[in-house]
């Protein structure tokens, strides 16, 4: 079994689609025998609280995400394994999700 931080870079932009931030968001760690590159991951959608990137655990709010890269950490220890999804784009004002209790 390998152990995998599930990541996404996420780009937040303003409505003139300024770029304001952007943030490797980590959706969590699981285990799993091998993940391939191409594979589809599904994970809560991404949403926005004040700037600050969060799951959307609203209902029906899951979005489908490929896996784009895998990222093998040697020079931390122990090792990280990164799987890195395509990233995505939130506007602030059209991806505020307000709190969200979980």
């Amino acid at each position: 079994m390998m152990r995998c931080c599930i990541c996404q870079w996420v780009k937040i932009v303003d409505m003139e689609d300024e770029i304001i931030s952007e943030v490797l968001f980590e959706h969590g760690v699981i285990e799993a025998p091998f993940i391939m590159m191409g594979s589809t991951v599904l994970t809560h959608g991404l949403g926005l609280q004040q700037f600050e990137v969060v799951n959307d655990t609203r209902e029906g709010k899951q979005m489908r995400s490929k896996v784009v890269d895998i990222e093998i950490d040697m020079l931390s220890k122990p090792e990280v394994t990164r799987v890195i999804l395509e990233p995505v784009q939130l506007i602030v004002g059209q991806h505020d999700v307000g709190l969200i209790i979980q």
